[in-house]
């Protein structure tokens, strides 16, 4: 007997990861970015690479875009993505590539160079109305290097007045999912550093804003389960990105750092009704310098799969049980249980009863479409930081 349930099957049926459209160009370091053959050269390669992933795991059906590294003809982008049978997901706004938010955007002491970033954002919302996606992401590298440099409390005034005009531009069904980084580029203090500040903002707005928790924003030892379990109480857990880090912001492939926290996570986030939640959307956002881009996303999204069937298998009603009685270490081994149990036989059984093969990783490489990409997109530039 499968130690996969009836009811775990559904939720995992159900589950629906995003990829973002930037990890199929070249993209990595601060210090050397590797280029490598069949990247994309525009969003329409990049939308055919992500339409694989799904292709092989079920996993992925949308892909998120990055504006203005993605701009196109967004009808026939959509009709191009369906075509492949994925659909354009969020919009990422981008206020970190311009010499005129050298000093902000969004929070800039310039009401003219504020301006220009809310115009941004607003043209970020008409590619929404045209790709049909429901969220317009925004994370902003906003902060300044030393003490005394900026007003700390005027730029928070100034975000939150930038936030409510482009929040007045939302359609009725669309949101505004608001990340945090608590450092990086600005090193002595940062304009939203933390899922507080990314709350309090977001709840000055109404309920169609949101805060974005990305997993490898955060400080060294923070309890991110904590914030997760907070969020989602609160109900204004939007979205995650997810990844890994080994120090900072290393945008690594989730789950490769420490695949036990992977699962902390998972577990407050089924405990707290947020998987398969339309309201919380999985997303991953991360960089592939040294690895392949298309196995490295489909190494992702399996990585979130198992630590959710894993989370899953948690024995709840044991669980309570030892949690109100104050038995610590039965309480832990019921956590630990589930957390060493190897799901990964179980989907593989799993994907072939539905048809699928068994090995995402393996399938994909027989399949002969990196050497074919490798072969077809000679010419033309690589797509990377900016494209």
């Amino acid at each position: 007997m499968s130690i996969l349930t009836p009811e775990i099957r559904a939720e995992l049926e159900k589950q629906a990861i995003e990829l973002p459209s930037w990890a199929f160009g070249n993209s990595g370091t601060r210090f050397k970015v590797f280029g490598t053959p069949g990247t994309p050269r525009d969003p329409f390669e990049k939308i055919a690479d992500a339409a694989q992933v799904h292709k092989y795991t079920a996993l992925a059906p949308a892909v998120a875009l990055h504006i203005p590294w993605d701009v196109a003809d967004f009808d026939d982008l959509r009709k191009h993505a369906e075509d492949h049978g994925v659909a354009l997901g969020t919009v990422n706004s981008n206020t970190f590539q311009d010499d005129d938010y050298k000093f902000g955007a969004l929070t800039h002491e310039d009401a003219s160079v504020r301006q220009k970033a809310i115009d941004h954002h607003l043209a970020c919302i008409d590619v929404m109305d045209a790709t049909g996606s429901r969220d317009l992401k925004i994370w902003l590298a906003e902060g300044s290097n030393y003490p005394g440099q900026a007003d700390m409390r005027g730029r928070q005034d100034r975000l939150h007045e930038s936030l409510e005009k482009i929040y007045a531009r939302l359609g009725e069904d669309q949101r505004l999912v608001l990340e945090y980084k608590f450092f990086e580029p600005a090193f002595y203090h940062t304009d939203v550093p933390d899922w507080g500040t990314s709350y309090a903002q977001v709840s000055a707005l109404g309920e169609k804003a949101m805060v974005c928790l990305d997993t490898g924003h955060h400080a060294p030892g923070t309890n991110i389960e904590f914030i997760v379990m907070q969020l989602l109480r609160l109900g204004k857990l939007g979205s995650f990105d997810f990844n890994s880090r080994f120090y900072a912001d290393d945008d690594l492939i989730v789950g490769a750092a420490d695949p036990f926290q992977l699962f902390r996570i998972l577990f407050e986030v089924v405990r707290g009704g947020g998987l398969n939640n339309p309201d919380v959307a999985f997303m991953l956002d991360q960089c592939h310098n040294v690895e392949d881009k298309i196995p490295g996303q489909i190494r992702s999204v399996l990585n979130v799969q198992e630590m959710t069937a894993r989370a899953l298998l948690v024995d709840k009603d044991a669980l309570t049980a030892a949690q109100r009685s104050g038995d610590v270490l039965a309480a832990n081994a019921v956590f630990m249980d589930a957390f060493y149990t190897d799901v990964r036989p179980a989907l593989a059984e799993w994907r072939v009863s539905r048809g699928m093969d068994a090995d995402p990783m393996a399938a994909y490489a027989a399949s002969g479409y990196q050497e074919k990409i490798a072969a077809d997109r000679v010419g033309g530039v690589q797509a990377g930081w900016g494209a």
